[in-house]
């Protein structure tokens, strides 16, 4: 049986609670974009599935997009660096 390493079994840990933390924040981006235009869509006759998978859509795109382009700077994704991607969804935490 091959022996794992502390820094090996950390580095694993870091990563599922990572890529956990991702899969969650996603949901709620998907979540948050696509029912803040609910009733916007309503206003014009669109249907509210299409208007929430639209927004959700449209708002986890950006995340992903934010998210590779931090990735494919330097092969790593921080937390700072996911946090930032996160940031440009989330107004409130937004500073301008």
């Amino acid at each position: 049986m091959a022996k794992v390493n502390k820094a090996d079994r950390d580095r694993e840990n870091s990563w599922i609670d990572k890529m956990q933390m991702l899969i969650g924040r996603t949901l709620a981006v998907f979540a948050a974009s696509g029912l803040s235009i609910v009733g916007a869509g309503s206003l014009f006759g669109i249907e509210v599935w299409k208007s929430v998978a639209l927004a959700g859509g449209l708002g986890v795109a950006t995340v992903v997009e934010a998210l590779s382009r931090a990735y494919l700077a330097d092969g790593k994704l921080t937390t700072s660096e996911i946090n930032d991607a996160f940031a440009l969804i989330d107004k409130k935490k937004n500073p301008a």
